[in-house]
């Protein structure tokens, strides 16, 4: 029998409406997430990488239910999240990790105060004084002291902030994080301390990650697969190792292309995106990417390329692949 993913979302759709006025009719969408199906399995990491607008935090917002899909399904552990009744439960299995750790808190409370809500509002520690007690664990999970229990957001560093909104995430003992642009506000300097924090967490909880970013190197480092998406499709999707030596879609291929190497000769041979991305409520015909792909044909503006199979875990939806280029 077939193991059931952790985490899997099948054909999800969101287009949010444009209205132009208080009461007017929407007669244009913002076309977010276009048909999106991944699976997670438990324990995995996977990366979703793409541009910012391609609609990553958008998938992140539509599991944590804070928005409602247009379609599809969402499953943990083979249950429709969707549809269940006990909302509690659900947010506590999905526990998300933000980009910006300083809005993420409340300034006027203390990190005990922070990290001692969720014990209480999902009844996990009866008394005061066992929740005190579970904050400082956390905390020591995370790689501070105690005594930060008493301080304030505003008096601590936004590295020492993403740690506590990681100790957050883990107090209710989640199955799955989701983890969204968790170090693009830190300094580079902070951001490798964060990352090795998440990667021994992972294996330490048996945690499932879902990782959003736009920091090809640290999917590179973090993820176990990688799924790459262009204005709400995934284009390919496979084992973070194959993307990186073998990427096959066009777009991938200048993804990678566009991360900085300090090798001026590597540079030279690189070729980054060029061109804009098109607007999302206009979406281009076709293939979206054939307005910015070099390798463009007349079949790519008429016909949406589909995900298929390079090997059984790797694959991409280009119709250069049936080009056998």
């Amino acid at each position: 029998m077939a193991e059931v993913p952790r985490l899997e979302v099948r054909d999800l759709v969101k287009h949010f409406p444009v209205r132009r006025g208080t009461f007017a009719k929407a007669r244009e969408y913002v076309k977010a997430v276009n048909g999106v199906s991944l699976e997670i399995r438990d324990g995995e990491t996977v990366a979703i990488v793409g541009e910012s607008g391609c609609g990553k935090s958008t998938i992140a917002r539509l599991i944590l239910r804070l928005e409602r899909p247009t379609s599809g399904s969402i499953r943990l552990d083979g249950e429709d999240l969707l549809a269940m009744e006990d909302t509690t439960s659900a947010r506590r299995a999905v526990q998300l990790v933000s980009q910006n750790p300083w809005s993420a808190l409340n300034r006027r409370k203390t990190i005990k105060h922070t990290l001692t809500q969720p014990l209480k509002v999902h009844d996990l520690v009866d008394t005061r004084a066992g929740r005190t007690v579970r904050a400082a664990q956390l905390l020591e999970e995370v790689g501070l002291s105690p005594d930060y229990l008493y301080r304030f957001p505003s008096g601590i560093s936004g590295g020492e902030l993403q740690r506590v909104t990681i100790a957050r995430a883990l107090a209710v003992s989640p199955g799955v994080l989701i983890l969204d642009e968790p170090t693009a506000s830190l300094d580079v300097s902070v951001k490798a301390s964060i990352i090795n924090l998440l990667i021994d967490l992972r294996d330490l909880e048996n945690l499932t990650y879902l990782f959003i970013t736009h920091e090809i190197d640290i999917a590179k480092h973090v993820s176990d697969r990688i799924a790459v998406m262009y204005l709400g499709r995934i284009v390919e999707q496979g084992p973070t190792e194959e993307i990186f030596e073998n990427p096959q879609h066009p777009y991938t291929q200048s993804l990678l292309g566009s991360v900085p190497v300090p090798d001026p000769q590597l540079r030279a041979e690189l070729k980054p995106i060029s061109g804009e991305v098109p607007s999302a409520i206009d979406l281009p015909s076709g293939c979206t990417f054939h307005t910015r792909c070099p390798y463009v044909f007349d079949r790519c503006p008429e016909e949406i390329p589909e995900l298929s199979m390079i090997d059984s875990r790797h694959l991409a939806a280009c119709h250069l692949m049936e080009q056998g280029r």
